[in-house]
Parts: structure tokens; sequence; C-alpha cells
């Protein structure tokens, strides 16, 4: 289950870094914590525009990491939390999915399709483990 935090944070302002490894080391891109989307079974999809290299990226390696915070989320040691989510990746081209983001994003030539591995939180001082269903999420 993603956790109430995170969903608030996707509400809010803030940008979120998209990591993926490639023969060359680590990409990084980056999107809105509001361009992501929440399906019913708890994946994530992001909007993609250009993306090339991330794309050509997960071919090879579908892991990836997301790191997206609010500074207007309360966090546990005062204003603004923030996450680290591990997972795996694909962009998607056609299909539900795929049309659930080209309604809202006209301009995106796919969506990117997160599943999510359980999720770290991060605070000021403190970082925590989220518990996730195992129902929904793949184990490592």
């Amino acid at each position: 289950m993603i956790p109430d935090k995170m969903m608030q944070v996707l509400k809010c302002e803030g940008v979120v870094a998209v990591v993926t490894m490639g023969g060359d080391g680590p990409h990084v891109v980056n999107t809105w914590n509001n361009y992501i989307h929440i399906t019913q079974d708890e994946h994530l999809l992001i909007p993609v525009g250009g993306m090339v290299r991330t794309e050509a990226n997960l071919e090879t390696n579908n892991n990836i990491l997301l790191t997206l915070g609010s500074q207007e989320v309360e966090g546990n040691h005062g204003p603004g939390t923030g996450f680290l989510v591990k997972g795996t990746a694909t962009f998607v081209k056609t299909g539900e999915r795929f049309d659930i983001v080209k309604k809202r994003f006209p301009w995106a030539r796919a969506a990117m399709e997160i599943t999510i591995l359980p999720l770290r939180r991060h605070c000021k001082h403190k970082e925590q483990q989220i518990k996730c269903s195992s129902k929904s999420l793949p184990q490592p």
C-alpha cells in the first residue's frame, strides 16, 4: 500500500528525480510530483516526452530509482518529507495505461509504468522503511 504521506507529497509541487543505469553509469531525468498517476494496483505512471536514454537503459536493465518530496508535507521532525522509490519500469505506448497518461498529457509519447518495491521514507534525521502489502508489490 502506498502510504498516505506519499499520496500527499504527490499532490504538492516538487521535482521527482528518475534514475536508471546505463553502460556508462547512472542517468538522471526529472518530472513533477503531480504528473505521477497511481493505478488501482498501485503502479506509478509517468508521462514521457523525451527520455530516450532512459528508455534505452530500461531495455537492458529495468531497475529504477525515484526520489520525491515536498516541503509542504509535514515530516517526523518538522516541515518536509520525501521518499526513495525502488522498482522496475517499462515504457508503455499503447493500451489503457498509456491512454490514461495521454488523456492528461497530450504531448506524451509513452507512459513509464513503474512497479514499486517496498518504500523508504526519508525524514530530516531518520530513515524508516514503510511496510507495503506483499500482495500488490513484488519482492526483491
